[in-house]
């Protein structure tokens, strides 16, 4: 067990060798020949034995019960006892987030630990079960095994903004980065290093207080940003009561029809709202509630005129009882 790889190598090479040898030596020629010597080795050192060639004189039989079988058994249990400690090691690497997933692309990272609501973001994430199938990284600084070991990937270090963890999480590329952090400085730090790693992923990050939201974009506009809602909620479902229930479940893909986006296709030629919004109840039973031209939705129009265009390249955002991919819509039936 103590022995590199390469050692177990040289030491089976040599017991192939030298066995060999000394069967050459007592005269077993039928053994010794090229065509029937591997075969004969490694049925004997493994103890499978099947008999169809055996030793015929006295110093070849003794070879083959001192030198061979012994020497076949231990390295035999050698390599699987290494072979075993090596999956073994492998598997706590990744259940510690030693692991490095750099290779990975169009995969969803998540930055930031909390017992409760990481493990709700989670089970929104696979609640969503017509999603693009993206493996989740998720990257923490708090010693602690793979949480979710079934689900997702584990990446831990001493820093969510160093640049080697964001490597190893495969930020650069990833296709969608949410970042939640346990106070407002650090989502801050992360969403500069993320940035600044990867120019393709949609980054999303959670903030306590406004103005650090007003300070991020005005440095990296492209971030989509979320304040706490609970003080809107709270007056909204006093003004209106029940709307939190609706709220809730416009967000989660657990319960009844919930909020959706869809790309328009870059050759769609251009359709007036009332049109998508009659064609996509008609044919999909999805009630349409907007369109923005960019992905952080900051342009969002909702409920628009009906007579606005809805163009190639817009997102439109829809509820429906599950996800609608852009090509599962007949968008050339879609007239004027």
């Amino acid at each position: 067990m103590r022995l590199s790889w390469l050692a177990l190598l040289v030491v089976l090479l040599l017991l192939f060798f030298g066995s060999w040898l000394l069967m050459w030596l007592f005269g077993e020629q039928e053994l010794t020949s090229p065509k029937n010597w591997f075969y004969y080795f490694v049925a004997t050192a493994t103890t499978v034995g099947y008999g169809d060639f055996t030793p015929q004189t006295a110093g070849g039989k003794m070879t083959a019960s001192l030198f061979l079988m012994p020497g076949g058994l231990v390295i035999f249990a050698g390599f699987l006892g290494k072979l075993s400690s090596f999956f073994v090691e492998l598997w706590r690497k990744n259940m510690k987030g030693k692991g490095d997933y750099s290779a990975l692309t169009g995969h969803i990272v998540i930055l930031g630990w909390h017992p409760e609501r990481t493990a709700r973001m989670i089970e929104l994430i696979f609640g969503d079960i017509r999603r693009e199938d993206r493996k989740v990284v998720l990257c923490a600084t708090e010693e602690m095994d793979n949480p979710f070991p079934d689900q997702v990937l584990f990446i831990q270090g001493k820093s969510l903004s160093d640049y080697e963890l964001l490597s190893r999480a495969g930020v650069i590329s990833a296709d969608r980065v949410i970042i939640y952090r346990s106070n407002d400085d650090k989502t801050l730090t992360s969403c500069l290093t993320v940035t600044a790693m990867t120019k393709t992923a949609h980054i999303v990050a959670w903030f306590e207080y406004e103005h650090m939201v007003k300070l991020l974009k005005s440095h990296c506009p492209q971030v989509e940003c979320h304040t706490s809602v609970s003080m809107e909620m709270l007056v909204r479902s006093a003004q209106d009561p029940g709307s939190s229930r609706i709220q809730g479940q416009l967000l989660s893909t657990l319960i009844g029809p919930t909020q959706y986006s869809v790309k328009v296709p870059e050759d769609f030629k251009g359709v007036r709202f009332n049109r998508l919004l009659e064609f996509m109840k008609e044919q999909h039973e999805a009630i349409v509630l907007g369109v923005a031209e960019t992905a952080t939705g900051d342009d969002l129009v909702l409920n628009p005129d009906g007579e606005q265009r809805v163009t190639a390249g817009q997102l439109v955002y829809y509820m429906s009882a599950q996800r609608i991919r852009s090509g599962e819509i007949r968008w050339s039936d879609i007239k004027q």
